[in-house]
């Protein structure tokens, strides 16, 4: 019976209260608050879908609260400032002041446990600079390309809209123009918001081809080469995969696909729309190569490249020996870590499907360099990068510069409450409720964009001078310090056994990379046999 006991308790009390109301006519309005409550415990009582609401009337609704309330308040109440998951308070707050152009110094000393790995710092130089250069850039294209761009070293990772609000979105374009930077656009298509938000956008082309999808989901070359002609699209990005969830495709239902979506995409309204795990367009690494040298053309000569983790290691290498043998290439590479995700992805394809950033760049850099080609093609890489060391250690190990998506969407206001997914983001980003997208104020948001990634930059170009050098260019794996055990600390280049300038080719069986490098082939890839 005691189960019952605070259901049966609102029923008496709202009984006494319809009793006495005349005597006191204050209980009338106590009995308005408890009619809702006692009719939610009878509703407990004879639904059959939850069980302890059954069992519980009532009184099991605290344990669905307290559900909803978890997050908010672990992050404010219960987590220390480095304890948080995916973003401990401490990274969330240097974004927000950021964004906000306040101070983010910090007193005191650092709250990290720096004497157990993994943990790395910065090997700074006596001969300290001041670097004159305050928004870097890096050439992509050049030479081969007519219209070659000059990307900034910190640019906004791949977010769709769909995945993102309208009101999101166009913050993230209009800040992006404001700072001089660029804007992923995902793989769901060139939007309105895009567009009016007037930045450099970065077209990425997913297996779906949304924006210049045939109607049996193929790749429409007339429909690609009309959109790439937007002068507002500086750089083409066809992504192979994503750190999220590596290999897995998507589908968006049919209920999902409003009208402003469907003409992002390219599709009909209410129509259920499956991007397959791999495309359509090619199989082979050549093939790909191929395509990207298409796409080079119909665009009118923009810088094209590609976005993927790192699954199977001899892939990437393959990659490398078709480039090798066709002597087509590619402009730019992205390389996403596994940490990454902006929206939702299976718990298991978060947790254990493709590899994490470092050893993801580590990789990429690794067959560049060994092959010969990474004076051809730019590296970047994505995931979980928000600060300035982030930065530079990524940088120094040789990625020529870095995106991140979750770093600008705590620009915009974002506060990890992770509802991404659920269309119930408080904050009106994650979201296509046009009541939720209200609070969101794009004027205000897009200057808090561009402030964070403005300071972002300065920050990095202070821990660059501290470096001893002038440009993130210079920065060299030998900066950076990587603690293997609590006594034992080694150079990056050393840590992350780093492979010399055409080693693969010269002496590929003094890498660790020796067993792939023989099983990457550049017509499949397929390991050989």
């Amino acid at each position: 019976m005691f189960r019952y006991l605070p259901w049966l308790a609102t029923v008496l009390l709202l009984a006494l209260c319809l009793v006495f109301w005349r005597q006191h006519s204050w209980l009338i309005y106590l009995a308005v608050a408890l009619i809702p409550l006692a009719l939610t415990g009878l509703y407990d009582v004879l639904q059959r879908r939850h069980s302890l609401w059954r069992n519980f009337p009532l009184f099991a609704r605290i344990r669905w609260v307290a559900e909803e309330l978890r997050p908010f308040l672990r992050a404010y109440i219960v987590e220390s400032e480095t304890e948080g998951r995916p973003f401990n308070h401490e990274e969330r707050t240097l974004v927000y002041r950021r964004a906000k152009d306040v101070s983010s110094v910090e007193p005191f000393g650092s709250h990290l446990d720096i004497d157990k790995p993994p943990y790395e710092w910065l090997a700074h130089s006596i001969a300290a600079k001041h670097p004159e250069e305050a928004n870097p850039r890096v050439l992509v294209g050049a030479p081969e390309t007519s219209q070659p761009y000059s990307a900034s070293v910190f640019n906004i990772s791949a977010m769709s809209f769909g995945s993102l609000g309208a009101h999101a979105i166009e913050a993230l374009s209009q800040g992006a123009s404001l700072g001089g930077f660029y804007h992923d656009t995902g793989e769901g298509g060139v939007s309105r918001y895009h567009r009016q938000g007037g930045g450099d956008l970065v077209w990425e082309l997913g297996s779906g081809y949304f924006g210049c999808r045939a109607a049996d989901g193929s790749f429409d070359a007339a429909k690609f080469a009309d959109t790439a002609s937007d002068p507002q699209i500086k750089m083409i990005e066809v992504k192979l995969s994503q750190g999220a969830k590596p290999g897995h495709g998507g589908v968006l239902p049919g209920e999902k696909v409003t009208h402003e979506i469907a003409e992002a995409r390219g599709i009909a309204v209410g129509q259920t729309c499956v991007s397959p795990p791999a495309h359509s367009s090619f199989s082979t690494p050549i093939e790909m190569l191929e395509f990207v040298e298409r796409l080079r053309e119909l665009s009118g000569g923009k810088p094209v490249g590609i976005k993927f983790a790192v699954g199977n290691r001899w892939e990437t290498l393959a990659i490398c020996k078709a480039m090798l043998e066709t002597g087509l290439r590619v402009d730019f590479m992205v390389v996403d870590g596994g940490e990454g995700g902006t929206g939702a992805a299976p718990a298991e394809f978060l947790d254990h499907v493709g590899a994490p950033l470092r050893q993801a760049l580590v990789l990429a850099r690794n067959a560049l360099v060994g092959t010969g080609l990474k004076g051809d093609v730019r590296l970047a890489c994505s995931g979980k990068q928000i600060s300035a060391f982030s930065l530079a250690s990524s940088m120094a190990l040789g990625a020529d510069w870095v995106n991140t998506a979750r770093g600008f969407m705590f620009s915009l206001g974002c506060i990890q409450s992770l509802n991404c997914h659920n269309n119930t983001c408080p904050t009106g980003i994650a979201t296509s409720d046009k009541a939720r997208q209200r609070g969101l104020v794009v004027a205000d948001k897009a200057i808090r964009v561009r402030n964070y990634q403005r300071n972002t930059v300065k920050a990095l170009m202070e821990v660059v001078g501290a470096a001893g050098c002038e440009h993130p260019c210079e920065l060299t794996p030998r900066h950076v310090m990587h603690r293997v055990t609590e006594d034992i600390a080694y150079t990056a280049e050393r840590a992350y056994q780093l492979v010399r300038a055409g080693q693969l080719l010269n002496a590929p069986d003094e890498t660790q990379l020796a067993q792939e490098w023989r099983m990457a082939q550049a017509n499949s890839f397929l390991p050989v046999s």
